[in-house]
Order: C-alpha cells, then sequence, then structure tokens
C-alpha cells in the first residue's frame, strides 16, 4: 500500500485492486485543498481504475528506456514491476505537488547534490548516463520516453535568474538533465535547445534551459518549484482528459487540448492563456514537431481550488528530421496531415477567441520567431560539425513548416 501526500500532507491510500487495477481512498480528515488533482475531489467512495494507475498517479511515472532500466534493476529483487512498483521507486521526487511513501513511512526527498555547470562542461569523465542513472534514477519522478534525471543542484541556493534563493532545507530536485541516445536520435539536445528557443521568441513563458559544450545534454530549471522551497501543483492533458500514458496520441487539438483548458483553466487571465495556448499549437505545427501529444501541454496552479494557469512549454522538438513521413500528434480538422494557415487561423478564431487580425499576428509571430531562430541554428553549426546535418535539415523542415502552416 501506497501513501499519498499533497502540498506535504498526508491525503489518502493507494493500493493494488482486483487483477490489474488500483483504488484510491481519501483519508477521513482531507479537505478539498488536499485533493490529489482537479479531475478527483475528496469524496468518501474510492476512486477506482480496472487498469493500471489513475491518470494522476501515472502521469510523472518514466517511460520507455529508463523504465526499462528501472524495470531490470529491481524486478529480480520484488519478483514483479508493474505501475505499483515504479510508482513506489519514484514516488518521493516527482514533478508537482504530490508524492509518494510507503504506508508507515514519513514523507523526505533528500536528492543528492550534483553540479549542474559540471554536467554542462562535461567535466565528469566516463559515462554520463550510467552516472546520473546510478545517483538519480530512484528521484526523478517524471515522464518522457526519453531518459530525463531530475538533480538538486547547489549553486540554486546562492543564485537564481530572478533573485530569489531557494531556502538552504529544501531537499528536492532543483533541474532536469536530459539525455538521448545518439544513434537513434542525433543531436537531439540541440534540436530541442533551438526549438525552445524559437519559444522563448515567441514571447512563451519557457523555463531557463542550458545546452551542454559537447551538445550531449539540455538542463532546465523546473518551473513547479517556489523560491520557499514548496511546490506548485501540475497535471497534464492526459490527466484533465481522464486517460492513460498510452493514450496520449488519442484526441484533437480542437477538444482535448483548446476545449479542455477552458474546462479547468479557473483564471481572469484565460483569454491570455488561450492565446499562447494557440500560438503553442501553430509554433508546433512550424517547427513540425510531430510529437505534441496531451502529456506535453499541461496547467499548473498554487491552490488547487485557485487558478490554474497555462504551464509553461517543454518537450518541443523538430521530429521530422528523425521521422520524415511524421505527422501530428493528434488530429486537426478530424486529420493528422499537417494544417494549413488557413486551418490554424480557423482553429483560433473558434477555439481561442482571437480575431482574423490577432491570428494571423499569432501566425506571423510564430514565423518571425523561427526565422529568427534559424540564424542561431547557422552560427551553431558552423562552430560544432556534428549538429551540421542535422542543422541542415532542421532549416529545410521550419522553412517548409513556416510556408504550409503560418504563411498563406
Amino acid at each position: 500500500m501506497i501513501k499519498v501526500w499533497t502540498d506535504a500532507a498526508e491525503a489518502g491510500l493507494l493500493d493494488r485492486y482486483g487483477e490489474r487495477g488500483s483504488a484510491f481512498s481519501y483519508l477521513p480528515a482531507t479537505t478539498q485543498a488536499r485533493m490529489v488533482s482537479m479531475t478527483m475531489p475528496v469524496r468518501l467512495a474510492s476512486w477506482n481504475v480496472p487498469f493500471g494507475l489513475p491518470p494522476i498517479f501515472e502521469m510523472n511515472l518514466p517511460e520507455g528506456f529508463l523504465r526499462e532500466r528501472l524495470r531490470s534493476a529491481f524486478a529480480k529483487a520484488t519478483g514483479s514491476f508493474d505501475e505499483f512498483d515504479l510508482l513506489s521507486i519514484v514516488g518521493r521526487s516527482q514533478v508537482g505537488r504530490i508524492r509518494y511513501t510507503g504506508e508507515k513511512e514519513q514523507l523526505h526527498e533528500d536528492v543528492p547534490f550534483q553540479s549542474v555547470d559540471e554536467i554542462l562542461a562535461r567535466k565528469r569523465s566516463g559515462d554520463l548516463f550510467r552516472y546520473l542513472f546510478e545517483k538519480f534514477a530512484s528521484f526523478s519522478g517524471i515522464s518522457g520516453v526519453q531518459p530525463k534525471f531530475m538533480v538538486r543542484d547547489e549553486k540554486a541556493f546562492a543564485e537564481s535568474e530572478h533573485g530569489q534563493h531557494l531556502r538552504q532545507s529544501f531537499r528536492g530536485a532543483t533541474h532536469i538533465v536530459k539525455l538521448w541516445e545518439p544513434d537513434e536520435y542525433p543531436q537531439l539536445a540541440a534540436n530541442e535547445y533551438f526549438c525552445l528557443t524559437a519559444a522563448r521568441k515567441c514571447g512563451l513563458d519557457v523555463p531557463p534551459f542550458r545546452l551542454a559544450d559537447n551538445g550531449m545534454a539540455l538542463v532546465i530549471d523546473r518551473f513547479d518549484v517556489r523560491a520557499d522551497g514548496t511546490y506548485r501543483g501540475f497535471e497534464d492533458f492526459c490527466v484533465l482528459n481522464a486517460r492513460r500514458t498510452d493514450e496520449k496520441y488519442r484526441g484533437s487539438y480542437e477538444t482535448s487540448v483548446m476545449k479542455r483548458f477552458t474546462q479547468f483553466a479557473n483564471s481572469t487571465h484565460v483569454g491570455h492563456d488561450l492565446e499562447k495556448l494557440f500560438l503553442l499549437v501553430a509554433l508546433n505545427c512550424g517547427l513540425r514537431n510531430g510529437d505534441a501529444h496531451l502529456k506535453n501541454f499541461g496547467v499548473v496552479y498554487d491552490d488547487v481550488q485557485g487558478e490554474a494557469r497555462l504551464a509553461p512549454v517543454y518537450d518541443v522538438v523538430t521530429t521530422s528530421v528523425y521521422l520524415p513521413i511524421d505527422r501530428l500528434a493528434l488530429t486537426l480538422n478530424g486529420t493528422t496531415e499537417w494544417p494549413t494557415a488557413k486551418q490554424l487561423r480557423r482553429l483560433g478564431e473558434t477555439r481561442a477567441g482571437c480575431t482574423p487580425a490577432k491570428t494571423r499576428q499569432i501566425l506571423e509571430r510564430s514565423a518571425e520567431a523561427i526565422a529568427e531562430t534559424a540564424t542561431d541554428v547557422l552560427r551553431y553549426a558552423k562552430e560544432h560539425a556534428p549538429f551540421a546535418e542535422i542543422g541542415r535539415r532542421m532549416l529545410q523542415e521550419w522553412e517548409s513548416g513556416v510556408r504550409a502552416s503560418l504563411r498563406d
């Protein structure tokens, strides 16, 4: 049985249910302010699912390679390995406000220290992935097919971009380190770096991010950690749509993203956030990111009963350089074909409430940001020969994306 904590307080108990499902029950004294998700209010009856975990508890489970490495490392000791086992391993350190412990245990994170500068400068010799896996895998409650590790950088307590310092007693992770398999997705770290750069140039909210000197790792500041060491709530669109992680490609941008956001964005800024969400969808089309699925959009909040805002941008890459016939992750206008500018304008007008002039302005802003970032790509490619070929293909895809989806 697993104890579930919200905002560092006990909220309920999670246990296996039936042959392959799970059941969650709130503790008797739990108030609505302690509920685990906007989709799961406090109630007397338990929340049961016949297979796996409820979406909010599955949200941060590692996928792909890291999940398999954890399974290999722990299955021999446990005799089996499912979502419940995985949650018990990475549950103490998660993105967002929810934490997990054993039924009789108290909550503490105690993520080890790791110099982010050391990773960026590649000062550590040997296999960086193996080192990070052995030290941080059990502290990395974050979703994604590609390996991601959550680390605690001691410099976060002495300096920050906004002049705010985390308190010395903070024991959680401060940064996310993303690594990739170079043979399968060459130069993917640099790929994402420049896509995030384009998003920032568009005016979208993007956490601070840095590329390692050798281009093999991307380090991103966590956007869910407050300066006082407490956590903001975070829920992705799989959770908001009551879908499992393996259903992240099911749905449409019109309903599963835009409409769903309006149903949960309890904020006076909903109109502004809807414009930003439309801008992000448009930018993904221009960048030819075919992996903008439900888990790559989210909301954040300081109070689960208060205002929910669009989460900062994360996980944006030009996927079409690795998958030449790549398409949209979700449907738009009933198809996964890349949209025309006319179809995107219709999305902005009907789902984001933008005027025709505003939708044109947003598409043009995306195109201009991509053009500005293309200059950065060219400069980096000249200085880093291993990136030259991927950089060239990225620029080709961007040119095609802008021409077909952002401009008439």
